[in-house]
């Protein structure tokens, strides 16, 4: 099959003369994972496009940076695996593509010295995006890569039930609406979250008229909402709650998170985003528990709670007995009440598992991420369509979810490897045929 690579519509960015039988691809999103799969077409001398709806790519990679970019994780690949849960079996293979000791090879490529923390995820040296974005577009730039910003999405110019020999991609840019013609495309979308930075899932209809199988988006790596009492959020919101451990369906996990406004929040909260979510969804609420003191067993904590407290205050015992105070002592009044606070059995209880009713997760554009997207189900093993060959999908528009930790970025790189090579197979396929 022969394919040539030309723009239409008046769009001034027309790659130019191309040997007819030369493949070139459109790329559209420019995160993590359509950045890499740009790198990895051009790399292999592919001619690539990479179109993106903002003014410049890579803006939610470069917030992840305002955290120190954790760029991935550096426990064992089986461990690593798990993370992925139900999605595993899919996600696996785009690791074993392009793993966690890939990633800090790369990054070491493009200069960016990286170190293990100590929990074991890995930052760059400098703790930051922004050098590591500067470097790799100065790559793709040097393969080649045609970066387009400002060009939106809109869709096919071809009828849902037309067989285009190419794929006619609409766009809007700002001087009006725009077509391209390319050989194939990968699509790069992002999920649903944090839309004012590209990922407002505005391509779930264009696939799905295509009979392309999505599942709803949902937020995923969120904050909850607790029914907090106007003085609790008066008084704390916005307080962390550090040195805790949280307890649901069976797991326990060390760490922080922040009492917010809304409920909670944080890294220790994220962990569990997915469990509790589903709960949610399931039961209506999620009641996960706290232990306040996890350093210090429940029989000393009850005996410090039982021993008599003379005339000093519950607060004031707490306090000098067991280190109790501020917005942990506010939380424990939250829940218990006046009565439960001078209750010495339920408040030993209570500082050891103190149950928070979580009724809601955080608004899909307020998460670090998304679950649902496009169905696993409905690419083959080089992320193409099955309903639409010659279309590709990466990153975090396809239905897996992970914690934070470095295992979202990972993958999203390993998807966009994927997807590229899974192009490049593509066009082998047709052209032996």
């Amino acid at each position: 099959m022969r394919r040539k690579c030309y723009a239409i519509g008046g769009s001034g960015y027309s790659p130019g003369p191309m040997h007819a039988s030369t493949p070139c691809i459109a790329i559209i999103g420019g995160g993590p994972a359509g950045l890499m799969a740009a790198e990895v077409l051009g790399s292999a001398g592919v001619a690539v496009d990479l179109y993106d709806a903002m003014p410049s790519v890579g803006r939610k990679f470069l917030l992840a940076g305002k955290g120190g970019l954790n760029l991935t994780h550096s426990e064992d690949f089986d461990a690593f695996a798990a993370r992925f849960g139900s999605a595993r079996a899919r996600v696996e293979p785009w690791l074993r593509a392009f793993g966690p000791e890939d990633a800090r090879a790369w990054a070491a490529g493009l200069g960016i010295e990286t170190f293990v923390g100590s929990s074991g995820r890995v930052f760059p040296v400098e703790k930051k995006a922004a050098p590591l974005l500067r470097a790799w577009l100065r790559r793709l730039r040097a393969l080649g890569v045609r970066l387009h910003a400002r060009h939106r999405w809109l869709g096919w110019a071809a009828p849902a039930d037309a067989e285009p020999a190419a794929q006619v991609l609409r766009f809007a840019t700002p001087d009006g609406e725009r077509t391209a013609t390319h050989s194939a495309v990968i699509l790069a979308l992002g999920g649903g979250s944090w839309a004012r930075l590209g990922s407002d899932g505005a391509w779930v209809p264009l696939l799905a008229e295509r009979g392309v199988s999505i599942a709803p988006l949902r937020p995923a790596n969120c904050g909850f909402d607790a029914p907090w009492s106007e003085h609790l959020r008066a008084q704390h919101a916005g307080a962390p709650l550090k040195s805790i451990a949280l307890s649901f369906a069976g797991q326990r996990r060390r760490g922080e998170c922040v009492l917010s406004e809304h409920g909670l929040e944080g890294s220790l909260v994220y962990a569990y985003a997915a469990a509790l979510r589903d709960a949610i969804e399931r039961d209506g609420r999620a009641v996960p528990t706290l232990d306040l003191l996890p350093d210090h067993s429940a029989e000393r904590v009850h005996a410090e709670v039982t021993r008599p407290r003379g005339s000093r205050s519950v607060a004031s015992h707490l306090r000098s007995r067991l280190g109790l105070q501020g917005v942990k002592t506010a939380l424990l009044r939250e829940v218990l009440g006046a009565d439960g606070m001078h209750d010495p059995e339920r408040l030993a209880a209570a500082i050891k598992a103190l149950p928070i009713t979580l009724v809601a997760p955080r608004p899909l554009d307020e998460a670090i991420s998304t679950a649902g997207g496009v169905a696993l189900d409905a690419l083959d093993d080089g992320l193409m369509l099955r309903a639409l060959p010659g279309v590709f999908c990466a990153g975090e528009m396809l239905d897996w979810e992970a914690p934070t930790g470095g295992y979202l970025l990972t993958a999203c790189l390993a998807s966009g490897v994927v997807a590229a090579r899974g192009c490049a197979q593509y066009f082998a396929r047709l052209t032996a045929s």
